[in-house]
């Protein structure tokens, strides 16, 4: 739908990620009557899986790209049988701009019968000098004789970009649009596939390109609501861009409803509540400020109700339960647990990847060291970066050790986190990447 925009977090989604862009577009379609819809940059990770199954709330559409596809640009005209008789298709004609599509009794395109067929037609049958032949025995034919059966097909879900060239190359006005088996879903015009609409874009809890859905150079950014540092994209007109010292996204868009004097439905409330709590450990991290504490209070409020999923929870008992869900590393393949939650940056000249993952008992990282580093590693050499890092969090106290892919750049030696016999680094406290990790990384790479 052209008025239709998007609301969606960052690549690797967390749960604060998934539960903004949840509240965000409920917020702009209450608030303002906007036709928004909440979508996802990824897969689910564990823990986003459960709030959602836990609140009984459907996860957002999968959205990985904003370049425009064969889909948005198509009309779903009226169509006729090969055995139809050709001055029904002359009727068709009339109603949709000069073009019946002829479609097979199994949903796949036969033909097109457009002025340029009909008139080859004609000539072909009635030859330089028409005979006898009357308008009524011609209109009497076949559809299946008048059709061009040469025009291309493109798949719905195809991205136009990709066929830019074909397009200008063919000789061809209208095109087929087809679902995946070839079945009819639509008609598209050059003139429509070559200015395509773009996706419009709201960004919630990301503003760095490298964070954001695919070709979001292609899309219509409308706006950015995100609490983490500016490494905002580039944009042809002026945006609303809130970027706030939160905890979470997730307290923002509280934040937001409660001065619109409007209250989230317990499910998407309680959704929000499990985004603030992951993101703050519970209101026990560095990120946490009063704020935080207030919409979680409020959250609360609107959550725990009767009749609510979470009838009869404390923002402390949910909060655990929130963090057990996406804890641990025996439940988890090592590639997993490199790429799940993690964030691509740059700085001083290096690309860098910072991962992190959250267990309940540090001491069970011993055991899935070797299988860890490994998978660093390989994270590393296919993604193209300099380094890599995992930051693994024991969220009950409050700690974390540092795994640094091989081959890292020698400054990186001085971190202030002691080496340990391991060779992983011992971040005594450390328990977020924004604010504790990251800005000592990125202060020893641009000094």
């Amino acid at each position: 739908m052209p008025d239709q925009i998007y609301v969606i977090g960052h690549i690797n989604p967390d749960t604060d990620s998934i539960a903004s862009a949840m509240g965000y577009a409920w917020l702009l379609r209450e608030r303002d009557g906007s036709n928004t819809i909440a979508a996802r940059a990824g897969a689910l990770n564990a823990q986003t899986a459960w709030v959602l199954k836990t609140n009984h709330l459907e996860a957002p559409i999968l959205l990985t790209d904003a370049s425009p596809r064969f889909g948005s640009v198509m009309r779903r005209l009226d169509t006729i049988r090969p055995e139809s008789q050709l001055g029904i298709a002359w009727t068709l004609a009339s109603k949709t701009g000069g073009i019946a599509p002829v479609v097979s009794e199994d949903g796949i395109p036969f033909g097109l019968i457009n002025g340029m067929s009909l008139f080859k037609y004609f000539t072909d049958t009635l030859g330089p000098r028409p005979g006898d032949a009357t308008v009524r025995e011609m209109m009497s034919a076949k559809c299946s004789d008048a059709a061009d059966t040469s025009v291309p097909k493109y798949q719905a879900n195809a991205h136009i970009r990709d066929s830019l060239n074909k397009l200008l190359r063919d000789e061809f006005n209208d095109y087929w649009v087809v679902d995946e088996h070839g079945v009819y879903m639509g008609i598209a015009q050059q003139r429509e596939a070559l200015n395509p609409p773009r996706l419009k874009i709201i960004l919630v809890d990301h503003n760095e390109p490298r964070q954001a859905i695919a070709a979001l150079e292609e899309a219509e950014l409308l706006e950015i609501l995100d609490h983490h540092r500016l490494g905002n994209p580039y944009t042809h007109q002026p945006i609303r861009f809130t970027v706030d010292t939160v905890g979470s996204t997730s307290t923002l868009v509280t934040e937001l409803t409660a001065e619109a004097g409007l209250s989230m439905p317990p499910p998407l409330a309680g959704t929000l509540l499990a985004g603030l709590v992951s993101d703050t450990l519970i209101l026990t991290s560095p990120t946490t400020t009063q704020r935080d504490k207030d919409a979680a209070e409020r959250l609360a409020r609107w959550a725990f109700v009767g009749g609510s999923p979470l009838k009869g929870e404390t923002i402390e008992s949910y909060g655990k339960s929130v963090l057990s869900a996406g804890a641990g590393l025996s439940n988890r393949k090592p590639e997993e647990i490199v790429s799940t939650d993690i964030k691509p940056f740059e700085g001083g000249g290096y690309k860098f990847a910072v991962a992190q993952a959250e267990v309940t008992d540090i001491l069970q990282l011993t055991e899935h060291l070797t299988p860890l580093q490994n998978a660093l590693n390989d994270l590393r050499d296919k993604r193209g970066l300099d380094f890599a890092m995992l930051l693994v969090t024991d969220i009950v106290r409050g700690t974390s050790r540092l795994l640094i892919s091989s081959n890292a750049p020698i400054v990186l030696n001085d971190l202030p986190y002691p080496p340990l016999p391991d060779n992983t680094r011992d971040a005594q406290g450390v328990v977020s990447r924004k604010k504790q990790l990251l800005p000592a990384v990125l202060g020893l790479l641009e000094s």
